[in-house]
């Protein structure tokens, strides 16, 4: 029933099997054969982004990129894959115990939920998630770049070197020093960005 005040009424929503069905109120059937007019519109809930067995490692960067703010809440509630680690650390080519320390996650710890295939959540999940969300951020700056050397550019070692080199726009720190707290790798992220056109070199 439209408002009576002259502001649209909000819609109605309906649950079914994790997906909300959303009804537009201002809708009406109209009458005789020509009913069900309803503009009904299915919109699947967000949920956690897993990096299972089966997940290919570049499939992952990708869908953390792209993914929703809530994704990003609920992978972070749900922990990641300690073998994520691992393979972080092959890719960026930055050795494992190395990696452990610049996220802030015991050597001990991480190795035992890897051999367990368990996740790793809290302040640990979040670095870890922290630094897959840069390396997407280094493979696009090589997917838009037009220059022959983006060719055959391996971004992730790219990166894996560059997290090592000080930086004088932060203030002579490296950026692996910064990836442990979320606001670090929001830094670094915005430091990241500034140097794309130069990333090649």
């Amino acid at each position: 029933m439209p408002s009576t005040t002259g502001k649209p009424t909000p819609p109605r929503q309906r649950r079914r099997s994790g997906k909300v069905k959303v009804v537009s109120a201002d809708a009406r059937p109209a009458a005789g054969p020509a009913r069900g007019n309803a503009i009904a519109t299915e919109v699947r809930e967000p949920a956690e982004i897993a990096y299972g067995r089966g997940t290919a490692f570049n499939a992952y960067i990708a869908r953390i990129s792209r993914a929703t703010p809530m994704e990003l809440v609920l992978t972070e509630r749900a922990g990641v894959h300690a073998r994520l680690i691992k393979d972080l650390a092959r890719h960026l080519d930055i050795p494992a115990s190395r990696l452990f320390a610049i996220l802030g996650v015991a050597k001990a710890t991480a190795e035992k939920k890897v051999a367990a295939d368990e996740t790793i959540a809290g302040h640990g999940g979040q670095a870890v998630l922290g630094l897959v969300r840069l390396l997407g951020i280094s493979q696009d700056m090589a997917a838009n770049s037009t220059a022959d050397e983006a060719r055959d550019f391996d971004a992730a070692r790219w990166l894996g070197h560059w997290l090592e080199i000080p930086q004088p726009s932060l203030g002579g720190r490296k950026p692996a020093e910064l990836l442990d707290t979320p606001t670090g790798v929001e830094i670094v992220a915005r430091v990241l960005g500034a140097v794309a056109s130069g990333a090649y070199q």
